[in-house]
Formats: structure tokens, C-alpha cells, sequence
């Protein structure tokens, strides 16, 4: 069984992006200890907010998850243009890390603009079937 956010792009690749972040929070220690939190809160906010959002019953209730996450994504960004500022990683891993965010900001500006309908499916609560009174 899947859920409806896992069948989303955007969410597939907001995890391998969050799989990416824990390599490079593994550098950081430190001075850069409260930049590698922050990073690692920011890069699990994208795929916990699509897959929040994803599950809301209404659409402006899911733009508000997706633009929260598109937030989480641009927030990442300007950790990274901090950390290459301070000469903590360079030009050239910030521009591939932004190469991933810019596509999931613009993954999540689609969502945001229309009627998304890769909706979860409403759970089904207890086990009809079974007998439990004869155990």
C-alpha cells in the first residue's frame, strides 16, 4: 500500500533531497553546529509539509502545506548561500544543491497554482472481518 504523497514527484524528490542534506550536515560541527540543525530542520520541513498537505481535505488548506514547504525549500537556499559566504562549503556544491531546490520550488509553485487531486485515501479504521469475541 502507497500513500497519495508518495506518488508524488515533488515528495520522491524532496526525500532524496533530505537524503542529500544529512551528507552534508555530517560536515558541519562545531561553529557550524546551529547551521547544520537548522539545515536538517529546513530539509525535512519540504517532504513533511507536501506529505502534510497532501492529506487535507480542502485545497486552500493544501496550498497553505505546499507553500509552507515551497518556504521550508527557500529557506534551505539562503542556509546554503550563508554557509558558501562563510567559506563552509563552495560555489560549486551551493549551485548543485540549488539546482534540486529550484526544481522543487517550481514542482511546488505548479501544485500551489491548481486543483491538485492525488488525494489520500480516507482510512478505513478496524478490522471488520475478524471475530475478535472468539479469542
Amino acid at each position: 500500500m502507497r500513500f497519495g504523497h508518495e506518488q508524488l514527484d515533488v515528495y520522491r524528490l524532496a526525500v532524496e533531497f533530505a537524503a542529500g542534506s544529512y551528507a552534508l550536515a555530517k560536515e558541519l560541527s562545531g561553529v557550524d553546529r546551529h547551521a547544520r540543525d537548522q539545515l536538517l530542520r529546513a530539509a525535512q520541513s519540504i517532504a513533511l509539509n507536501i506529505a502534510e498537505g497532501n492529506g487535507k481535505g480542502t485545497n486552500p488548506d493544501r496550498r497553505r502545506y505546499f507553500e509552507i514547504a515551497r518556504g521550508a525549500a527557500l529557506e534551505f537556499a539562503a542556509i546554503q548561500d550563508c554557509l558558501e559566504a562563510c567559506q563552509v562549503i563552495g560555489p560549486e556544491q551551493n549551485c548543485q544543491g540549488k539546482t534540486m531546490l529550484l526544481r522543487v520550488v517550481s514542482m511546488l509553485t505548479k501544485l500551489g497554482q491548481r486543483n491538485h487531486e492525488l488525494r489520500e485515501e480516507p482510512a478505513v479504521y478496524g478490522d471488520y472481518d475478524h471475530d475478535y469475541d472468539n479469542e
